[in-house]
């Protein structure tokens, strides 16, 4: 079975371990339902990343608090770039899907649809 990515980030209001869980649930509840995915055994890896701003929690924990605890996590700083859209949380999932990657649905929350305006998931 191919192997797709599913792209997402989300913006928090300050950098707290209730806001960064908090908005990295509602994150991936959003893109599991817009993509169909109801098992995590179809989530191959997921990549959390901060802005150098967000350190108050490991985005990965709210992953496990919904049930991923058999998904490899990984957490990284974003690279400190100068005006930068600051409090973000990104997410890259890699999942197993007989869907082509262009069916799969990309989701930017909050301030986070400023950073792709050009695809139609940024809502």
């Amino acid at each position: 079975m191919p192997v797709r990515g599913v792209r997402g980030a989300i913006t928090v209001q300050e950098n707290t371990q209730a806001e960064i869980l908090g908005a990295t649930k509602e994150l991936l509840v959003e893109l599991l339902e817009r993509n169909q995915l109801s098992d995590h055994t179809e989530i191959v890896s997921a990549i959390f990343t901060t802005t150098p701003d967000l350190n108050a929690s490991f985005p990965a924990e709210a992953a496990r608090e919904l049930g991923m605890s058999q998904v490899p996590l990984l957490c990284a700083s974003e690279i400190d770039v100068p005006n930068a859209l600051p409090l973000v949380i990104r997410v890259l999932l890699h999942v197993n899907s007989d869907r082509d990657q262009s069916e799969m649905v990309h989701i930017y929350l909050r301030d986070a649809k400023k950073l792709r305006k050009d695809i139609a998931g940024a809502q």
